[in-house]
C-alpha cells in the first residue's frame, strides 16, 4: 500500500491557498463587484439519482489535521457563512474528517434542514493499518459528528495512483455494504494523480468523482485538455463529476483569472458541479452571482 504523509499533502498547496483566502470581506471592495438576489440553480449529478447545488461550500482550504480556514473562522462564524450560502442556494456542502467540517455542520443542520442538503464526506485512508480506525466506526463516527444519519456521497479522499480500488479494498467494499444499507448514497474518489482519475472514470464501482480542473492546469493532475478528455469519458459513463482547484488551488484569485476559471468551468468542461472553498459572506455573493451571470449569459 502506498503510504502518504499527509502534512507534506497539505503543505505543497498551502501558499497557493492565501490568495483567494484574503479575499475575505474588506478584501472584495473596490472589484466592481455588487451581490444580486440570485440563487444557485440545481443540476443532476450524473446517474446517481441526486440534484445538487452547482456549487458546494468547499470546507477544506489548507485542511489537514482536523481544521481548515473554514473551520479556523470560529464556529459561529463558519455557521453565519454557511447558512447565508444556504440561503443564496448552495445546499451542497463539501466536507471531510481530515478538514475536522464535521462538528460544525452539525451546527448548521441546526439552522437548516438536513434533508434539503447534500452532504459529501470524505475518509483518509493512509493511516498504518496497524493502528486505522476501522472503516465501520470511522463512518459511525462521521454520522455522530454530522448529527446526521446517512451521507449523500462518501468518497475515498485523495487517490494518488491507479491501484487504489486494490490497496483501498476494505473501504470500497464497505462503502458498497454501507450503500445496500442506505448509510451512504453515492461512492467514489477524490483524484490527485492522472491515472486515479484514468481508473475512475470507467470503474463501474464509482459514483462520484471529485477531480481538479482549471484553464491554468495549477495544481492539475495534466493538461485541460487531457483532463477534460477523462472526464467526458466519465461523464458520458454516467459518473457525477464535481469539479474542484477552480480557482487553482487558490493561485488564480484576481478578477480576471477568477472570470476566467468560471466560465472554463460552466462553458468547456464536462463538470456537474463545483466545489469553491469560500471563506466569508462576500466570497459566498461573489461565488454565487459570478457563476450564475457566467451559466445564463
Amino acid at each position: 500500500m502506498e503510504k502518504i504523509n499527509r502534512r507534506k499533502f497539505i503543505a505543497a498547496g498551502a501558499a497557493g491557498l492565501t490568495g483567494f483566502a484574503a479575499l475575505g470581506v474588506t478584501g472584495m471592495t473596490g472589484l466592481g463587484f455588487t451581490p444580486a438576489n440570485s440563487t444557485v440553480d440545481k443540476v443532476k449529478l450524473g446517474n446517481t439519482g441526486l440534484t445538487v447545488s452547482r456549487v458546494a461550500m468547499g470546507t477544506g482550504s489548507i485542511g489537514g489535521n482536523h481544521h481548515s480556514n473554514q473551520t479556523l473562522l470560529g464556529l459561529s462564524n463558519f455557521v453565519k457563512m454557511a447558512h447565508h450560502a444556504y440561503d443564496r442556494g448552495i445546499h451542497f456542502f463539501d466536507t471531510a474528517d481530515t478538514y475536522g467540517s464535521y462538528p460544525f455542520i452539525k451546527e448548521v443542520f441546526k439552522e437548516v434542514p438536513r434533508e434539503k442538503v447534500t452532504l459529501l464526506g470524505k475518509m483518509w485512508t493512509y493511516n498504518d493499518a496497524a493502528t486505522s480506525e476501522p472503516v465501520a466506526k470511522a463512518l459511525d463516527r462521521f454520522r455522530m459528528e454530522t448529527g446526521s444519519d446517512y451521507f449523500d456521497i462518501m468518497l475515498l479522499h485523495c487517490m494518488t495512483n491507479g491501484s487504489w480500488k486494490e490497496e483501498k479494498k476494505r473501504y470500497v467494499d464497505y462503502f458498497s455494504e454501507a450503500k445496500q444499507n442506505g448509510i451512504i448514497k453515492a461512492v467514489g474518489l477524490s483524484c490527485h494523480n492522472f491515472e486515479a482519475l484514468k481508473m475512475a472514470a470507467d470503474d463501474p464501482w464509482v459514483d462520484v468523482i471529485l477531480a481538479r480542473i482549471n484553464p491554468f492546469q495549477s495544481h492539475m493532475d495534466g493538461t485541460p485538455e487531457q483532463i477534460n478528455a477523462l472526464l467526458d469519458r466519465a461523464r458520458a459513463n454516467g459518473k457525477g463529476i464535481v469539479g474542484m482547484k477552480i480557482f487553482g488551488n487558490g493561485d488564480k484569485i484576481k478578477e480576471n483569472e477568477r472570470e476566467e476559471s468560471i466560465t472554463f468551468a460552466v462553458k468547456k468542461t464536462s463538470i456537474h458541479a463545483m466545489t469553491l472553498g469560500m471563506e466569508s459572506i462576500a466570497q459566498v455573493d461573489d461565488a454565487v452571482d459570478r457563476v450564475m451571470r457566467i451559466v445564463k449569459s
